[in-house]
């Protein structure tokens, strides 16, 4: 069990210790990922960014990841009922929401670049790990020379599926029963866009002030 997300995401950040003197990145994936990277970030001394990706969801069953995309790419898993037409249709609809998120949450920033880097994704916790599997597809086509993983809180489903796509995952707790993300955690507010901006710009003013 956590106090919060920042108690988790300090434990998690000493669980990545070796990486910090790597060329890397932390991907947060938002909003509830954030104040756990946030941690992470600030104790490795890598930038911060969000994860500007979105599924995309099967026209007969949205839940269903068949694919994701992100502002410049996207990944999908060829389904024979699903029309190119429709691929196209949310390839649009999922870039505009990318960037009204992208100037939210990153302004005129421009977004670092993978390639050849370690990049560690984080959430607060994987319940099917549906989602992220798809985000992935997404992040190795940017070509990091490391792709890791790391979450507070997993269920072993999720976990033994991302061990097939990522070089490294990292999961503090792994329940033999898992009741949800939240269940874990003591105080699991929800995590506003205002909070997001905050840890990211306050991340940025301690690399200006170091």
């Amino acid at each position: 069990m956590f106090k919060d997300r920042t108690q988790a995401g300090k434990l998690l950040a000493a669980k990545l210790q070796k990486y910090k003197n790597d060329q890397g990145l932390v991907l947060a994936v938002p909003r509830g990922g954030v104040p756990v990277a946030y941690q992470v970030a600030r104790e490795l001394g890598f930038p911060l960014e969000v994860v500007l990706t979105k599924k995309i969801g099967h026209p007969n069953h949205k839940e269903y990841a068949i694919g994701a995309a992100s502002l410049t790419d996207h990944f999908v898993i060829p389904h024979r009922d699903v029309p190119p037409a429709y691929i196209e249709r949310e390839l649009t609809a999922i870039r505009a929401r990318l960037k009204e998120m992208s100037q939210k949450f990153m302004g005129d920033h421009e977004p670092e670049k993978l390639e050849g880097k370690t990049v560690i994704v984080i959430d607060d916790g994987v319940a099917t790990g549906n989602t992220l599997l798809s985000t992935i597809g997404v992040i190795k086509k940017g070509k990091p020379a490391k792709l890791v993983i790391a979450v507070p809180i997993a269920s072993r489903e999720a976990l033994i599926k991302l061990h097939k796509e990522a070089d490294e995952v990292i999961a503090l707790l792994v329940p033999e029963e898992f009741y949800g993300v939240g269940a874990f955690y003591e105080h699991f507010n929800e995590v506003s866009d205002d909070e997001v901006q905050f840890y990211l710009g306050k991340l940025g003013r301690l690399k200006k002030a170091g």
